[in-house]
C-alpha cells in the first residue's frame, strides 16, 4: 500500500558529491529540498582517492565555489596537505590539489546540510521517480512512502546496480560495503531512458605502521597556501601539514601482474563494464604499456586519526592473493598489511545525450541528473554538474530564465557541454587539453568569471558581490598605472635585470613591457617601482597575468567571438531536418536525435562536418 507523505520543491536523490551541491543550491535558494541517501553516514563520502582538485579538477573546484557552492569551503576547512601542480607551466594550467581528512571531510560537509535551512535529510532508497503525462510528480521509495515534488534531481553516483569485484569475489554492494541501489534502473528504463553500464576501480590501503618509508620520496605540501573558497585567506588556513610519499613498481611488479592476468576479472570477461581511460587499474598500465619499466605510486594518508594509506596509481581488480604479492614488490611495501583490499566496481548510469544543457532530461520535464549517474569521473565533476543541476531545477520552479556556462565561460561549460553533445563511452575525466579557452578559464581568475553569475542567480550575497567589484577595479586601475610607468636606463634598474638573467636596457620602457619579459614579474620588478600602491596577493597576480600575456590573451578572446557567433545562432525547436537538403544522412540522423540548440552546439556533435554545417547555415539564413 502506497502512503503520502509531506510534499517538497525538489527531491534529491544521493548525498555525494553532486547530491550536496545540488541540494545545497535550491535550498539556499528558498525551495523546500529533501535529499535521500542510502546512509546519513556516507554523505559527501570520498570512496576513492582522499584528495580534492588537481590538474583542471581544482578548476572545477574554484568555479563550483565562485558560483556558491560549498565543496571549497568544505576542503580548506578539513584538508591535511595542500599544493599548487604544474608550477613550472603557464598559469593557465595552475592547478589546486588537496589532501583531506576523509572522515572530516564528510563530517563538515554533513554538519553544513543538517543546518541549511529549507533542506530535510532523510535515510532511505529511492526505487521511482514518478512521472505524469511527460512530467515528474515525485519519487516512491522502497517502503512505497511516496513524497510528491516539482523536480527530481539524480544523483546515485556508483550506486545503482552496483557490484564490486576482485578476483573470484563478486558482492552485490555500492562503494566501501554499502547498501546498492538496486530498483532505480528498472525505473529509468521504464521512462524510457538509455542506460548503459560503467567500471572504476579503487587501490588497496595499508598499514602505515607496515610501510618503510625511507625507501620512498617524501611529497610535502606547499609552505605558502592558496585556499580553494575565494572566502578565505591563506592566514586562516594556516596549520601542520602531512606528507604524502612517492615510490614506483617495478619489473618484478609487472611480471606478478602478467602472470596472473588471466585471473583478472577485467581480462576474463568477468567485468563488463567499461573503465575510465584515464585513470586506468596497474593491470592495465602493465598491459597497454608495456615498455614502462616502472610506475609511480603514491602513498597518501586517507586521515589525522587513522593510520590507513591510500596506495594511489595501484587501483585493481586482481585476487587478493596476487594483491598481497603486487603490492609487496613495490620498495616500501615489502611487509605491508593490507587493510582493505582493492576493487573493481561496476554500475549503471545514463547515456547523457539525453540531457538538455540545463541537466533536465530532454523527455522529461523537471527530471534532472547529475554525477556519475552522467557517465563522468570524480568528486569534482560531480560537483561541478551537481550545482548546475541545483541551480537550473531551482530556476525551472521560479519561473526564471535557466543557467547555461558555455565552453567560453568556464571549464564547468566544457564537461557539460562534452558530456551532452559528444557524449562519453567511459567514465569522463576533465582536462586542461579538453578546454579550448583555457589561458580564460584559469583556476586564479574564477571569481572574476563566475561571482556575478552567482550573484545574479541569489546563490553569493551583496558583501561578497561588492569585495568582487573592488577587486576588477583594482586590478583595472592598477594594470593601466604600470603600462605608463616609464623606466629609465639606471644602474639599479641594470642591476636587477641582470640578476634575473635579463637583458640590460639600451633606452627607456615602460614597466609592462619589462614584465611581458619570461625572467621577469611584477613582483620582481617591485623595488624599482617607488609609486606602486600596497595591494592584496591576489590583485597583484591578476595585474601580472594580464600584462605578461597580454596578446595571447587578446588572440583568444578573438577566437571566442567567433565562437560566440555559431554558439548565439539558435536552430529553433520544431525545424525539420528532412527538409535541410544537402545534409548528409548521418548528419541527419545525429541532427534529428540530439536536437542541438544552436549551430555551435551542431557542430560539436560527432557524425556532422563541417561542409554540414555550412548547409544548416544556409538552411537557416533562408527560413
Amino acid at each position: 500500500m502506497l502512503y503520502t507523505y509531506e510534499s517538497y520543491d525538489v527531491i534529491v536523490i544521493g548525498a555525494g558529491h553532486a547530491g550536496c551541491e545540488a541540494a545545497l543550491a535550491t535550498a539556499r535558494l528558498g525551495l523546500k529540498t529533501l535529499i535521500f541517501t542510502i546512509s546519513i553516514d556516507s554523505i559527501a563520502m570520498m570512496p576513492c582517492n582522499p584528495n580534492v582538485g588537481g590538474s583542471s579538477k581544482g578548476h572545477l573546484v574554484r568555479e563550483v565555489d565562485a558560483l556558491g557552492g560549498e565543496m571549497g569551503k568544505n576542503i580548506d576547512k578539513t584538508f591535511i596537505q595542500t599544493k599548487m601542480l604544474n608550477m613550472s607551466k603557464g598559469p593557465a594550467v595552475h592547478s589546486l590539489r588537496a589532501q583531506a581528512d576523509k572522515k572530516d571531510y564528510s563530517r563538515a560537509m554533513r554538519k553544513v546540510l543538517e543546518n541549511t535551512d529549507n533542506l530535510v535529510i532523510k535515510q532511505g532508497e529511492v526505487v521511482e521517480v514518478l512521472v505524469k503525462d511527460g512530467t515528474v510528480t515525485g519519487v516512491r521509495t522502497v517502503s512505497d512512502a511516496v513524497y510528491p515534488c516539482q523536480a527530481v534531481i539524480m544523483c546515485t553516483g556508483t550506486y545503482l546496480k552496483s557490484r564490486c569485484i576482485y578476483g573470484d569475489v563478486s558482492q552485490y554492494t555500492g562503494p566501501n560495503g554499502l547498501a546498492a541501489a538496486n530498483h532505480l534502473t528498472d525505473c529509468l528504463i521504464k521512462l524510457g531512458i538509455e542506460v548503459r553500464r560503467f567500471k572504476t576501480g579503487t587501490p588497496a590501503r595499508v598499514d602505515k605502521r607496515t610501510i618503510d618509508f625511507s625507501k620512498m620520496a617524501e611529497q610535502k605540501g606547499d609552505t605558502s597556501i592558496v585556499p580553494f573558497s575565494f572566502t578565505n585567506t591563506p592566514e586562516k588556513l594556516e596549520r601542520e601539514q602531512v606528507s604524502c610519499w612517492l615510490t614506483y613498481t617495478n619489473m618484478e611488479t609487472h611480471k606478478i601482474i602478467m602472470d596472473n592476468i588471466d585471473r583478472s576479472p577485467l581480462y576474463s570477461g568477468n567485468i563488463k563494464g567499461t573503465g575510465p581511460r584515464y585513470c586506468p587499474s596497474i593491470e592495465d598500465k602493465v598491459m597497454r604499456f608495456a615498455d614502462k619499466e616502472r610506475h609511480q605510486v603514491f602513498i597518501e594518508p586517507e586521515g589525522n586519526y587513522t593510520n590507513e594509506m591510500y596506495v594511489g596509481g595501484m587501483s585493481s581488480s586482481l585476487p587478493e592473493d596476487v594483491q598481497y604479492r603486487m603490492y609487496h614488490s613495490v620498495p616500501g611495501l615489502e611487509n605491508a598489511t593490507i587493510v582493505r583490499n582493492a576493487y573493481a566496481i561496476e554500475y549503471d548510469c545514463i547515456n547523457p545525450l539525453q540531457l538538455k544543457a540545463t541537466l533536465e532530461f530532454k523527455n522529461i520535464n523537471g527530471f534532472f541528473s547529475a554525477g556519475q549517474a552522467n557517465g563522468s569521473s570524480g568528486y569534482e565533476e560531480a560537483a561541478a554538474q551537481g550545482i548546475i543541476a541545483g541551480i537550473n531545477a531551482s530556476m525551472k520552479i521560479l519561473g526564471k530564465e535557466p543557467l547555461i556556462l558555455d565552453r567560453s565561460q568556464a571549464y564547468i561549460g566544457v564537461l557539460i557541454d562534452d558530456l551532452i553533445t559528444k557524449g562519453t563511452n567511459e567514465p569522463y575525466r576533465m582536462m586542461t587539453s579538453r578546454a579550448e579557452y583555457r589561458l580564460l578559464l584559469r583556476q586564479d581568475n574564477a571569481d572574476l568569471r563566475l561571482t556575478k553569475i552567482g550573484h545574479d542567480t541569489g546563490l553569493i550575497d551583496d558583501e561578497r558581490y561588492n569585495k568582487l567589484l573592488k577587486k576588477e577595479k583594482l586590478i583595472q586601475e592598477e594594470t593601466e598605472r604600470v603600462k605608463n610607468v616609464n623606466i629609465g636606463v639606471k644602474p639599479d634598474i641594470q642591476k636587477i635585470l641582470e640578476d634575473n638573467g635579463s637583458t640590460p636596457l639600451q633606452s627607456g620602457v615602460t614597466m609592462a613591457e619589462l614584465i611581458k619579459r619570461p625572467e621577469l614579474s611584477y613582483e620582481k620588478l617591485k623595488p624599482v617601482d617607488k609609486e606602486r600602491p600596497d595591494l592584496p596577493d591576489d590583485v597583484q597576480e591578476q595585474v601580472n597575468i594580464a600584462i605578461k600575456y597580454e596578446g595571447y590573451i587578446e588572440r583568444q578572446l578573438r577566437q571566442v567571438e567567433q565562437f560566440k557567433k555559431l554558439e548565439n545562432k539558435k536552430i529553433p525547436v520544431n525545424i525539420n531536418y528532412d527538409e535541410v537538403y544537402s545534409l548528409r544522412l548521418e548528419a541527419k540522423q545525429k541532427l534529428k536525435k540530439l536536437r542541438p540548440a544552436s549551430v555551435g552546439q551542431a557542430s560539436r556533435i560527432s557524425g556532422v562536418s563541417p561542409a554540414d554545417i555550412s548547409v544548416l547555415l544556409v538552411y537557416l539564413e533562408k527560413n
